[in-house]
């Protein structure tokens, strides 16, 4: 959001592009990879669609941490813009060297 910049404002987007990787190495502790569910709709008729989080790590694992983050956002075109700034990349490599990134450490 921005909030350690001298400039900040609420309702505007200030803050810094977040680049994550490894995707694929999140765990979750207990049992929640099976009973955890992601819904979707296909806008079919009887199109509502279950996928389990095992289903979603073995295709995107990128999505699982998208929808995480987006779910925490703001639910409104500042939440929207604030997500676009997210960049999610299942192993090491990201094209955003250039940019030189820093580190931090979790």
């Amino acid at each position: 959001m921005g909030k350690h910049r001298p400039t900040y404002t609420p309702h505007v987007d200030t803050g810094d592009f977040v680049v994550v990787i490894n995707a694929d190495k999140i765990r979750l502790t207990g049992k929640k990879d099976e009973a955890k569910l992601y819904d979707y709709y296909t806008f079919y008729p009887g199109g509502h669609k279950y996928v389990s989080f095992k289903e979603m790590m073995e295709k995107k694992p990128e999505k699982v941490i998208e929808l995480a983050v987006k779910r925490m956002l703001p639910k409104s075109a500042l939440g929207a813009r604030m997500l676009k700034k997210l960049k999610v990349y299942r192993g090491e490599e990201h094209k955003h060297a250039a940019q030189m990134p820093e580190k931090i450490e979790l």
